[in-house]
C-alpha cells in the first residue's frame, strides 16, 4: 500500500486522535449485541509464495493458498474484486475454500468507485451485488475506496449511490480527500449513520487525517499500515487495543482489522503481535490470529 507512505517514520507522532464527540451518541444507540464482540484479523492478499514453509505448509500449491490463508486468518481485505467482478461460480469456490468463521471484505470495483457517477447509470453495481451475495454468511463487509479527487462537494452523488445500494450487503466507505476530515464533513458521517453504513479508518504515516476514528454503526474496518517493521508498529497496535476495547465496552459489535506491510511479506508477523496485544487487552473478544505451521500441518490458533 503506497498511499500515505513516508521514506522515514522516525520521530513521527502516531498518537491516535481522540474519539469525535458524535461517537458517544452512536455507540449509546447501537442495537444490543448478541454474544461476545468479534474482532476479525486479516491481511490484504493470499497469493503469497513467500509464506510457504512458515505460514503455509511447505510445497503448498497456489490453487490451495486461499484454504491455507483461511486456516491462519479469518478475514481478508479482498482487493481482487477492485479490478474485476468475479462470476458467481468463482465466489462460491471462495466460500467453499474457507472455514465457517471466515469473513470476506471485498473492495468495490473501480469501475464503480472511480466512475464520475459512481456507476449509477450502469449495471456494474447490480452485477457486483449478485456476485457477492453468493458469499452468504462468509460476507463480512463490502468496502468502497473513493479516489483522492472525490471531494465533499460530490456528496449529492454519493447520497444517490447510498440510496440505490442493495441493503442486504453491508458497506463501509473509505475517503481520501481532506475535505472529508474537516468539521463540515459531519453531514457525510450523519448520512452513513442514517443509512446503516460504516467507516473505514486508515492508520498510515503520511496521512494522519484519514485516521479519523469515526464510528457510524455496529462495525468498523481498520487498515493498519506498518513500516516493515519499525518499533512504532507494536506501540501503535497497543494503542489500537485500548481504543477497540473502549468501543467494544461501549457496544460495538465487530471490527475488521487488516495488517498492511510492504509487499505484504510481514503482514502475518504483524498480525501475530497485534493479536497478542488484542487478546491481552480484551480477553472476552472472539478473535483468531496466525500461527506458524508445524510438521503436523496444524495451523492457526483460536483465542
Amino acid at each position: 500500500m503506497d498511499f500515505g507512505k513516508l521514506p522515514s517514520v522516525d520521530g513521527l507522532d502516531f498518537t491516535l486522535p481522540p474519539d469525535p464527540p458524535d461517537n458517544a451518541y452512536v455507540l449509546d444507540n447501537l442495537p444490543s449485541r448478541s454474544g461476545a464482540p468479534r474482532l476479525y484479523l486479516g491481511a490484504t492478499g493470499y497469493h503469497m509464495k513467500a509464506w510457504t514453509g512458515k505460514w503455509y505448509p511447505s510445497g503448498a500449491r497456489e490453487k490451495d493458498f486461499l484454504k491455507h490463508y483461511g486456516r491462519q486468518f479469518n478475514t481478508i481485505e479482498h482487493n481482487n474484486t477492485h479490478y474485476r467482478i468475479p462470476d458467481v461460480a468463482t465466489v462460491q469456490r471462495w466460500r467453499d475454500d474457507t472455514p465457517e468463521d471466515f469473513r470476506f471484505c471485498p473492495k468495490i470495483p473501480q469501475t464503480i468507485s472511480h466512475a464520475r457517477d459512481l456507476g449509477l447509470t450502469g449495471t456494474q453495481t447490480s452485477l457486483f451485488a449478485d456476485a457477492m451475495t453468493a458469499l452468504g454468511d462468509r460476507l463480512g463487509c463490502c468496502f468502497m475506496q473513493l479516489p483522492p479527487h472525490f471531494t465533499l462537494q460530490h456528496l449529492p452523488i454519493l447520497k444517490r449511490f447510498v440510496l440505490q445500494w442493495p441493503q442486504h450487503l453491508p458497506l463501509a466507505l473509505e475517503m481520501r480527500h481532506p475535505s472529508f476530515f474537516e468539521p463540515q464533513a459531519v453531514r457525510y458521517y450523519d448520512m452513513l449513520q442514517s443509512a446503516g453504513m460504516y467507516t473505514v479508518i486508515t492508520d498510515v504515516a503520511g496521512r494522519r487525517d484519514v485516521c479519523h476514528m469515526r464510528v457510524t454503526g455496529t462495525k468498523v474496518l481498520v487498515r493498519f499500515v506498518g513500516n516493515a517493521p519499525h518499533p512504532s508498529d507494536d506501540a501503535r497496535a497497543g494503542d489500537w487495543a485500548e481504543r477497540l476495547k473502549h468501543w467494544f465496552d461501549a457496544g460495538l459489535h465487530e471490527v475488521y482489522f487488516f495488517t498492511h506491510e510492504p509487499d505484504n511479506l510481514l503482514a502475518p508477523e504483524m498480525a501475530v503481535r497485534a493479536g497478542g496485544l488484542f487478546r491481552a487487552a480484551m480477553p472476552e473478544v472472539v478473535l483468531r490470529a496466525p500461527k506458524e505451521v508445524e510438521e503436523s500441518g496444524v495451523q492457526g490458533s483460536l483465542f
